[in-house]
């Protein structure tokens, strides 16, 4: 597997800096990176970017709406970026799984989904724990894989959401082996409690409530998941990839965090 790393993980470097942003990550060894968002570039001026770093972009993270707003545009971009992959990360309330516009939802991406295929894209879809809802008598999460044909949607789990939501990461993606084309390394300390983590990160959670939030991101390695387990199940699941994101970098920049992921994962055999 190669080890690619998800840019939105040091978003303000690569506002600053986008063109050093990507040699750092180079030089430490990352193979590849996930996108989230063009800062402002062009897609023609990002590839520019990322062909005088020396690495590619494998996949990005493109919000439904803006999927929605134009489907072939989309594609259009990050094809001339390279990408493989596109992953729709995050879905709004009424969006989700149980939510009133869910039926939409699994409309749209299977319509993308059809476009990207032709387009030679895989399209993805990107867990938080909020999809661990049951919908007739499945996890919401599931309920999306098995209501959108495989070879349209395959999955870009996020061990850290699954574990999170109380679920195995390994055993997770092993249930998915042949439709795992990258998996989400993510590590944290903390447990779900009466406030989501994700006010941490600036999303809106509307299940959220009043109380001190007892929970960090952590680099790969430094925290509470079995990243041997993890690795080694994303390897049998036929995993590309394996992808390094730390949605928030305490006590250290997203840099130093990056390093320290990779080392552990190179640590590990990775």
């Amino acid at each position: 597997m190669k080890i690619g790393y998800q840019i939105y993980s040091a978003r303000q470097d690569a506002e600053r800096d986008l063109k050093g942003t990507l040699k750092a990550l180079r030089k430490m060894g990352y193979d590849g990176v996930e996108l989230a968002g063009l800062y402002g570039y062009t897609a023609g001026q990002f590839k520019e970017a990322l062909d005088e770093a020396g690495i590619p972009a494998i996949s990005a993270h493109v919000p439904l709406k803006d999927i929605c707003a134009d489907m072939f545009k989309t594609i259009s971009d990050y094809k001339l970026l390279g990408c493989r992959y596109i992953a729709v990360p995050y879905t709004d309330a009424d969006c989700r799984p149980g939510g009133k516009n869910f039926a939409d939802t699994l409309k749209q991406i299977w319509r993308f989904g059809r476009l990207c295929r032709e387009a030679g894209i895989q399209l993805l879809y990107h867990n938080h724990d909020f999809e661990f809802v049951t919908v007739s008598g499945m996890y919401g999460l599931d309920f999306i894989y098995a209501a959108v044909d495989e070879d349209i949607l395959k999955t870009e789990i996020d061990t850290c959401w699954v574990k999170y939501a109380g679920e195995d990461p390994a055993a997770y993606v092993l249930s998915y082996t042949g439709r795992a084309p990258i998996v989400h390394l993510k590590d944290f300390v903390g447990e779900k409690g009466e406030k989501s983590p994700y006010a941490l990160i600036g999303m809106k959670d509307d299940a959220a409530k009043p109380g001190e939030i007892s929970f960090e991101f952590r680099p790969v390695g430094y925290g509470c998941q079995d990243f041997k387990a993890i690795t080694a199940a994303a390897e049998k699941a036929g995993a590309g990839w394996v992808v390094v994101e730390q949605d928030e970098s305490v006590g250290r920049t997203p840099l130093e965090a990056a390093k320290m992921s990779i080392d552990y994962l190179k640590s590990i055999g990775i």
